[in-house]
């Protein structure tokens, strides 16, 4: 009888756990011409996009069942820093909402999830976002979200932007795959782009020298893990003024998908475009 009842209470123990375990996994969706400057090399060595709301959110992220960690080293990477062009951000990046991508938020939208044709110009050497993926991949858009606007009167959150339908992309991923410097037909002194905000779930890419939005392309890509060697060397020159930021080459990974869906959204001279345009970001396909 004692050899039954501990092996009862061992049972009881263990579905507790499993089911302790299973409450912890968090649903998977989002809820929610340039001149050349010297350089200096450095060497390098869960679950879910944020969901934007009226206030500042923590999120835990947990580990991924197979028990891969997106925020380990990428291996073979290394990564550059470029001196940046003056003026310097008039702000700090993390509380600057042209950098930060979490000061404004976003709102999902029931816009159409896919490539849509817009008529106008194109520009050939505008960044190609299947670039994205190793394997160069067209996305499947998982999800479409609209930003918020700023207001800088008194630096705060506006109204969604709805110049647009969607103004930021979800784009379905693996979890812990790489993701990567979409190339461009524009370089910034045999560099691609600057990193002028990173954080641990997030980064903003620029296409140009400069530490602003204000012309050339401007890339945030949200619900990734940075690649920690590159977070580091952002955070140590961010710190010390940003005389030099990270710079990386098309192609470079930058990071891994924390889950199913990364978030993408594309700018040009500041102004939120439509991340679907087949014409802009997704040229031939």
């Amino acid at each position: 009888m004692k050899i039954r009842l501990v092996m009862l209470l061992s049972v009881g123990a263990l579905a507790l756990v499993i089911g302790l375990a299973i409450v912890s996994v968090p649903a998977r969706a989002l809820t929610t011409a340039h001149e050349p400057h010297s350089a200096t090399t450095w060497q390098s060595g869960e679950v879910e996009a944020i969901r934007p709301s009226d206030v500042f959110t923590s999120y835990v992220y947990l580990p991924i069942v197979s028990g891969f960690d997106p925020c380990t080293p990428i291996p073979g990477e290394s990564y550059d820093v470029l001196l940046v062009s003056p003026p310097r951000t008039d702000r700090p990046a993390e509380v600057h909402a042209d950098l930060n991508l979490a000061l404004r938020g976003y709102e999902l939208t029931n816009a159409y999830k896919g490539l849509v044709d817009y008529k106008g110009g194109i520009d050939p050497n505008a960044p190609q976002l299947p670039g994205l993926f190793a394997d160069d991949r067209t996305a499947t858009f998982s999800n479409v979200y609209q930003v918020h606007h700023w207001n800088w009167e008194c630096n705060c959150r506006g109204p969604v932007i709805t110049d647009t339908e969607v103004t930021l992309a979800g784009l379905a991923v693996t979890p812990g795959e790489t993701v990567h410097v979409p190339g461009s037909g524009y370089d910034i002194g045999g560099y691609e782009v600057l990193v002028l905000y990173a954080s641990p779930d997030r980064i903003t890419l620029k296409y140009t020298g400069e530490d602003n939005v204000v012309k050339g392309y401007t890339l945030h890509v949200e619900n990734i893990c940075v690649e920690p060697t590159l977070l580091a060397l952002y955070q140590t020159w961010n710190e010390q003024g940003r005389e030099y930021l990270p710079a990386l080459r098309a192609g470079q990974a930058f990071g891994r998908a924390r889950s199913s869906e990364i978030g993408v959204a594309v700018r040009d001279t500041g102004a939120f475009m439509d991340p679907r345009s087949r014409k802009d970001w997704w040229q031939g396909r």
